[in-house]
């Protein structure tokens, strides 16, 4: 399977479409069978005249594919239900799972940016590209994309893993962090770091990137060598943190996660 990204269909009248459809942050999912779930719909004869916010998302093998939201009072198909986008982790194809990503994160922006924040005045999509533009002063926004970093640090053979007040018990990652306003990448992964386990690092090298629409994100990732210091954990934010060896590691993340392959690449790489 294939999907192209595109801003508007080249034939509006073709069928059939998947329709990826929300309700607030909550993806419409229906249960095929005990096995499987679709996480989109074809055949909408009853409701998708009521839909809102619509965005085409682009074309998979030639079926396009739209993003819409179910207004409150609108009925759902019989047998389906509203669920996080996480919850189909492991249990669709990941193209489709990143289809779902992407209309997940349009559409919470389309419900974010009806009105201009700059003179209040309501908004409209954009003909040309993907973007809302202000009716009244022309203040233009496209979608919100968080830059974040993630890093690998490595010791002696050893990779930093921590737990975050925000995981789930016995689970562990490597660092990770949101990019402030003037900062370079490599600044944000050094910040980070000392900010969250109290080190320094060296030889900060590019790793790799991912999209994580959950709902913006694009986290890019890092690998860098300890440079100094003894783990300090900040405990706003990370409640343990220590060196681990490979073939010895924690609960970690799934392989869906850019976070995984780098800890994948330190087992393969470091034995």
């Amino acid at each position: 399977m294939k999907f192209i990204p595109a801003l508007h269909p080249t034939d509006y009248g073709i069928r059939p479409r998947w329709w990826f459809l929300f309700r607030d942050d909550k993806i419409l999912i229906q249960h095929e069978d005990e096995a499987s779930v679709r996480p989109y719909f074809t055949d909408l004869p009853d409701l998708e005249t009521n839909l809102i916010h619509r965005q085409y998302l682009g074309a998979m093998d030639g079926t396009g594919c739209y993003a819409a939201e179910v207004p409150p009072e609108a009925p759902v198909p019989a047998g389906a239900q509203f669920h996080g986008i996480r919850y189909l982790f492991g249990l669709i194809d990941e193209e489709i799972l990143w289809i779902a990503g992407r209309a997940n994160q349009l559409i919470q922006w389309a419900q974010t940016h009806q009105y201009c924040g700059r003179c209040g005045q309501s908004t409209r999509d954009k003909s040309d590209e993907r973007a809302r533009i202000c009716a009244a002063c022309g203040l233009i926004n496209y979608p919100r994309v968080s830059p974040a970093i993630i890093v690998a640090v490595i010791k002696n053979n050893r990779i930093l893993l921590a737990h975050a007040n925000r995981f789930k018990p016995a689970f562990f990652s490597v660092l990770a962090g949101f990019v402030e306003p003037g900062e370079t990448l490599e600044e944000c992964v050094s910040r980070e770091v000392h900010e969250e386990v109290g080190i320094t690092v060296k030889n900060i090298r590019y790793f790799g990137s991912q999209p994580w629409p959950f709902p913006n994100s694009l986290m890019v990732a890092f690998t860098a060598q300890y440079d100094g210091g003894e783990i300090a954990v900040d405990r706003s934010e990370i409640v343990t943190a220590d060196w681990y060896a490979a073939g010895k590691l924690p609960r970690v993340p799934i392989k869906l996660s850019i976070a995984r392959r780098l800890i994948d690449w330190f087992e393969e790489n470091h034995r």
